[in-house]
């Protein structure tokens, strides 16, 4: 493994090296035809920013990689993109973690259309339910956001946008599709715009007999429905309101048990355009969570829920911006099995944001405070310089702060004998400086960033959890994309060095070193193309003495438009077949993941 690690690293290296070369042979179009290499982003600073602008580290995942990955799982997407790590316990709906530059699983807020879902009882978000087809664009924000987006951003903030609606008309579109472990999927929807309404409706539904989730298992099936509806006018005035839900439930198979889950977001939100310069927008929401495992002999229902009003004002002045809002939310856990001492608590929040644009310097600066019942109150702030050096390059550097709450089985989980709450836990509390490098050109671009975050009081522990005295995290992130021609490229490499100051180990279950490189070809009506994904060891225990081997795979892709409006696409996943793992149970055995599957689908609409 570490021959093919390095191998890929330095192919990666090369790719990342030569862009400029085969960039400039190809292209001398102006420095502002950017198209997709300098997207706009909403996630990092809660307005509109180019990619360039945001003064971030950030990754957009556009609908156009979507549907040609055409991936099975967000992760599939998610694995070895710059400063992600990700985790599973098997394939096809097991339990699956994302690790943002080397925090906790559950230090990276999910977002869906800004309404934020989780656990409120696990921390993290169920990543492993959500469909990649209800979706047609990621963003990935890199780094603190607890000034932004409250509790839990110490590693950054993924946001998933469903489609809106931007064409003229009723667009339909469905797909069918099968492959390896006896796997179908279907989807269907319609969007379109008439005068200021935009709509999309969707549904979609995986079935799969699975695979093994440990070694000489019996398979284990996982199946999941998922439904979409998104309405929203605007008036003359500029004025808007809008509605959406979206609900996952379905059914998943492990050792010795099985659960049925529901993954659901609803909300509705008023703008109003105040005056030209100044826009104000109310949110109401609710996130749920629930999940009913049977184990043969007993069932249990495990339920949170997170209802959320948000306001926030944004006041522009000439190129300058500025934010000010207010947030008040509430999580409600109810479980049938277990009775928690605690099972409310509320949350108050404020926060502002200048951004402030003094070309070629920028300034961003950040604050929020938040007062929950249930650990007392948090303030986080963050302020960051950019500076354009010229056109094509600039320079960044930031500090900031995050925090990240104790959830409700760290709290107040029962003593069961192997896992008991601890209601003594304080929330970590994380300072993070950076400095980046970015050069946008007309058909490439490469970005560079190095970190420091260091943590007081990392939540830690397997039975009964503790409060770790401080943690620190190294991380360098080089990242590169072209478009150029017929050509698509995009190639990212890691280095993440996360160690217990006190006991001088790696924290478990992170990789250090991770290397991603995309390849993709238009030719004529046929697209050809390709991801290799490498990452080194892990550990899975404390010490490291549990130690995991790291591992490299390779997923191909094909399409064919065959008629207008249609298209046929096939993936071969892991296409090398390769036997990797990325965490063990707590009695030692492999979680294995699926070796070489095909999938094929066809595809009508746009």
């Amino acid at each position: 493994m570490s021959y093919c690690f390095h191998t890929c690293a330095a192919m990666a290296t090369f790719s990342l090296a030569a862009l400029p070369f085969v960039v400039h042979a190809q292209s001398s179009e102006s420095t502002r035809d950017l198209s997709s290499l300098d997207p706009v982003v909403v996630t990092a600073a809660l307005a509109p920013q180019t990619a360039n602008e945001s003064l971030s580290s950030v990754t957009v995942i556009d609908e156009a990689t979507l549907r040609r990955q055409n991936p099975t799982s967000l992760t599939d997407l998610f694995r070895g993109q710059p400063g992600v790590d990700v985790s599973t316990n098997g394939s096809f709906g097991k339990v699956s973690s994302v690790y943002l530059r080397g925090t906790g699983s559950d230090s990276a807020v999910l977002l869906i259309d800004g309404i934020r879902l989780r656990s409120a009882t696990a921390g993290g978000a169920t990543w492993q339910y959500l469909d990649p087809r209800m979706f047609d664009r990621a963003e990935i924000v890199r780094g603190p956001r607890g000034s932004l987006y409250g509790a839990d951003a110490v590693g950054g903030v993924i946001q998933l946008f469903t489609p809106e609606g931007e064409e003229e008309g009723p667009q339909p579109r469905f797909s069918v599709g099968g492959g390896s472990f006896n796997t179908q999927r279907l989807s269907a929807g319609i969007s379109g715009r008439e005068g200021g309404t935009r709509y999309s409706f969707a549904g979609s539904h995986f079935n799969t007999n699975g695979q093994p989730v440990r070694r000489d298992g019996e398979d284990k099936g996982y199946d999941s429905t998922s439904a979409l509806a998104r309405v929203s006018h605007t008036f003359e005035d500029g004025s808007e309101v809008g509605v959406l839900a979206l609900r996952a439930r379905g059914n998943n198979e492990y050792d010795g048990a099985e659960n049925d889950f529901v993954q659901q977001v609803a909300g509705v939100y008023g703008e109003l355009a105040v005056t030209d310069t100044l826009q104000t927008r109310l949110t109401l929401s609710e996130a749920r969570d629930e999940l009913d495992t049977i184990d043969g002999v007993n069932s249990s229902v495990i339920e949170t829920r997170t209802q959320t009003v948000s306001w926030q004002n944004n006041l522009q002045w000439g190129a300058h911006e500025l934010i000010v809002g207010s947030e008040f939310s509430e999580d409600r856990v109810d479980n049938t099995a277990l009775n928690y001492t605690v099972d409310t608590r509320d949350n108050v929040a404020v926060f502002t944001q200048g951004l402030l644009d003094f070309s070629p310097l920028s300034l961003q600066a950040s604050l929020r405070v938040d007062d929950n019942e249930a650990y007392g109150s948090e303030t986080t702030g963050s302020l960051a310089l950019g500076y354009e050096l010229n056109q094509q390059h600039s320079v960044r550097i930031s500090y900031g702060t995050a925090f990240k709450a104790p959830n409700f089985n760290e709290l107040y989980y029962p003593d069961v004998g192997f896992f008991a709450g601890n209601p003594e836990l304080v929330p970590e509390s994380s300072e993070t400086v950076e400095a980046g490098m970015r050069g946008q050109y007309a058909r490439w671009f490469w970005d560079f960033a190095f970190y420091q975050t260091d943590i007081d009081n990392l939540i830690a522990g397997q039975g009964m959890q503790f409060n770790v005295p401080t943690s620190r995290i190294r991380g360098v992130e080089l990242s590169s994309g072209v478009e150029v021609n017929d050509w698509t490229l995009a190639a990212a490499l890691t280095y993440t060095d996360p160690e217990n100051r006190l006991t001088g180990k790696r924290l478990q279950n992170r990789a250090s070193q991770s290397v991603r490189l995309d390849v993709d070809r238009e030719l004529g009506d046929w697209s050809f193309g390709g991801s290799w994904v490498a990452q080194n060891h892990r550990y899975r225990d404390a010490e490291n003495e549990d130690r995991l081997g790291g591992y490299g795979i390779v997923n191909l892709r094909g399409g064919w438009q065959f008629a207008p409006l249609w298209s046929a696409r096939v993936t071969l996943e892991n296409a090398l077949d390769q036997d990797y793992v990325t965490t063990r149970s707590f009695d030692g055995d492999d979680y294995i993941n699926a070796g070489r599957a095909a999938f094929l689908s066809v595809h009508f609409g746009q």
